[in-house]
């Protein structure tokens, strides 16, 4: 198995752990009436628990690009350690965004989340060119 698709596999057990993560302090914030129910009046999720949830949503804006960038990778015959780095680089960004993202430290998120968009993007270019 190509270490790009190997390491996307972490990514999605990554978004699992995230859900696990963000789902206790989501119910213990909201309450189990607002989570269980229909929601169809949207509330704002505050303080960490709301960070938590928007960090778990961004992980699906990333992974579908990343998967994007290791499927290009993969079918194109285009695996290299260069790639392979790319993707380390991607999932250690995404795991550091999560608590970066918690802790509200200002601009450490979006430096995190800056590595992880540069790492998928690179995979990209050089699988393409």
């Amino acid at each position: 198995m190509p270490m790009e698709i190997k390491v996307l596999g972490y990514a999605a057990l990554l978004q699992i752990i995230q859900f696990l993560i963000m789902a206790v302090p989501v119910n213990l914030t909201m309450g189990i009436a607002y989570t269980a129910g229909s929601r169809d009046q949207p509330k704002e999720i505050p303080g960490i628990a709301g960070r938590l949830k928007r960090a778990f949503d961004n992980h699906f804006e990333g992974l579908a690009l990343f998967t994007i960038a290791v499927l290009v990778v993969t079918l194109g015959n285009a695996s290299s350690d260069f790639t392979v780095n790319c993707a380390w680089a991607y999932l250690i960004a995404r795991v550091l965004y999560v608590p970066a993202y918690a802790s509200g430290i200002f601009m450490l998120r979006s430096l995190i989340w800056f590595v992880g968009l540069v790492a998928t993007s690179l995979m990209l270019v050089a699988a393409l060119f």
